[in-house]
């Protein structure tokens, strides 16, 4: 039986996410979903949960990678001294200069760039707490938790999928194409340890249970979990929707609901005394 220390748990994810259904999305993907995408971020309930679990302090300066249209950024810079948040899509950053300046934010610094760019050359610095929400879209995962490390003076956050996630396997299945929605946080935590790092472990929860005007929102609302879909594709999955949407209240929904978690996982870093330095 091989023993758990000789399993390559970096390999094993590189594998899970050479698998998923859909590719490793670039800017240009991230550009196109940046306002849905920033609008249901807000409303989901995650924000809460994380920043519960989080507890961030007013000394703190804070890197946000991933940081999207500010779903964290936004609501830290209220609490803390600092942040830093880098995104590599223009729209996300476009999204969240234009809140900055409509709630009169001055300590967002907004820095275009992603997880592959030299973030010496973007002039990224320490922080006290490095963070990476729902932003591992890695595919060498210790090469990425060793560069956010690098960063965090103090602690390190991150949030990962667990098992499908925000995905709706029926929704990719209905246009034929199978689902696979590769590697979750188990991973994530069983690399840590074979890194030498004892993180703790959160979940968020909330319930997706949307609701649509018609068919034509309810299409839009969930195209983007079919990569690049064809017209042959987008009649099936508007078959299907026609199928199965029900009417309630005035508006129409999908007839199950799911569950949809997100594993926080942070740790103090090492030689740092839990506690000690955010008293």
């Amino acid at each position: 039986m091989m023993r758990l220390s000789e399993i390559d748990w970096n390999e094993l994810w590189k594998e899970a996410q050479a698998r998923k259904h859909t590719p490793h999305h670039d800017s240009e993907f991230w550009n196109k979903r940046a306002p849905s995408f920033a609008k249901h971020a807000s409303s989901s309930g995650y924000v809460e949960q994380f920043m519960a679990i989080l507890k961030p302090e007013p000394h703190w300066s804070v890197l946000d990678i991933g940081c999207a249209a500010g779903t964290l950024a936004l609501p830290l810079a209220s609490i803390v001294r600092s942040v830093t948040a880098l995104d590599p899509s223009t729209t996300m950053l476009s999204l969240l200069e234009n809140r900055c300046r409509e709630q009169r934010i001055t300590n967002i610094r907004i820095v275009e760039g992603c997880w592959e760019d030299d973030w010496d050359d973007l002039g990224i610095g320490v922080h006290d707490v490095a963070i990476a929400s729902r932003s591992l879209i890695v595919e060498d995962l210790r090469a990425a938790v060793s560069k956010l490390e690098s960063r965090a003076r103090k602690r390190v956050y991150l949030s990962t999928l667990v098992d499908s996630g925000p995905y709706d396997h029926r929704i990719v299945e209905a246009v034929g194409r199978s689902f696979d929605h590769g590697a979750d946080y188990i991973l994530v935590y069983n690399l840590l340890r074979q890194m030498g790092i004892y993180a703790n472990v959160s979940f968020t929860l909330s319930r997706d249970d949307k609701t649509f005007r018609d068919l034509e929102d309810a299409l839009d609302s969930v195209r983007w979990m079919i990569y690049e879909m064809t017209s042959t594709e987008e009649k099936r999955l508007r078959r299907y929707l026609g199928h199965h949407l029900i009417r309630e209240n005035g508006r129409w929904k999908l007839p199950y609901r799911r569950v949809v978690r997100w594993a926080v996982l942070w740790w103090d870093k090492e030689g740092t005394i839990p506690g000690e330095w955010c008293a």
